[in-house]
């Protein structure tokens, strides 16, 4: 008799999200629609001043557009997704749309690494160089490091991705997380995935560490520099141009280091409780820092707040 074949390729997922905790499912899709709104119209808001403005029209508001329009779009790839799941009573989700979600993921995750790191550069620059400032951070040198960015992500994205959707997945399909996460997805996987964890770490290093790395250096230097500015004034204006962006990627950085950095706990009933907070935690990762970046900028920068007052003023004028 013929063997079964125990490795034909899954159809779709069920993603298991927070069908345990039906009573909390109706919760989050209110609060989560909610900060979904105001990521939509913050991050719209600072696209919108950035273009419209003449005064934002610099290599550091061209780069905060860019983060804007980067969290509009990591946010779609997975919000709707999420809200859905938590109205639906069985949440499942296709091959190719979890090979979707999945790319756009690590395609804009990757991005805003890169892109932090580019906007520490630009700080650098502006605060260590200034009279330097135009020369090396004219339109030929920032549009190309913006793309570079996203190239850079999408890159990391297409290689991720295609290594793990040509793994053959048997038996469980069952992703214990809101989307397709890669890990969660991995775990599925009924053959080796050392390759992936290779690729993985790899990538790690590249679009995690390395611009961490770059982002400290820079701040070292820019640290050095407003310390060696005599007035308290000065150095208090220095530190105004730069503390919008710092306070972004401690959030960015901070959060990602709580979620897979703290330890796993080897009670049984522990486990449970501590996988209901790694699913949350990632949850609100997605959402909160995207809400928060416009907030920063708008609460941390007297140009943006203008620009916005303007364009609301605009906007009365032309009713």
């Amino acid at each position: 008799m013929d063997r079964p074949n125990e490795t034909s390729p899954v159809s779709g997922f069920i993603l298991l999200g927070l069908s345990a905790h039906p009573k909390l499912e109706k919760t989050f899709f209110v609060l989560i629609l909610l900060m979904y709104l105001v990521i939509l119209l913050g991050n719209g808001v600072l696209i919108l001043v950035t273009i419209l403005d003449t005064h934002l029209h610099t290599p550091m508001y061209f780069f905060l557009g860019n983060l804007s329009f980067l969290d509009i779009c990591y946010t779609t790839s997975s919000v709707p997704l999420i809200l859905d799941s938590f109205l639906t009573p069985r949440k499942t989700i296709s091959f190719s749309g979890c090979a979707v979600q999945m790319s756009l993921s690590f395609a804009m995750g990757a991005t805003e690494c890169v892109l932090l790191s580019m906007m520490a550069f630009d700080r650098y620059v502006a605060i260590c160089n200034p009279l330097r400032y135009p020369v090396i951070m004219s339109k030929a040198a920032y549009v190309p490091m913006a793309v570079g960015s996203w190239a850079g992500g999408v890159t990391n994205s297409i290689v991720q991705t295609s290594l793990a959707m040509r793994l053959p997945f048997c038996g469980d399909n069952v992703i214990n997380h809101f989307t397709c996460e890669i890990l969660a997805v991995l775990k599925l996987a009924c053959a080796d995935i050392s390759i992936n964890v290779i690729s993985m770490v790899i990538a790690n290093m590249i679009f995690l560490a390395i611009p961490v790395l770059f982002i400290f250096v820079s701040y070292v230097f820019i640290l050095v520099t407003i310390l060696r500015i005599p007035s308290a004034e000065g150095r208090r204006k220095a530190f105004s141009t730069c503390s919008a962006h710092l306070t972004v990627v401690v959030v960015f950085y901070g959060t990602i280091l709580f979620m897979y950095g703290k330890p796993k706990s080897k009670d049984p009933l522990g486990a449970d409780k501590q996988d209901l907070a790694d699913k949350l935690i990632s949850l609100f990762y997605g959402v909160v820092t995207p809400m928060l970046n416009p907030i920063i900028y708008s609460l941390r920068n007297k140009d943006v707040r203008a620009a916005v007052r303007n364009l609301v003023g605009q906007k009365h004028v032309t009713e």
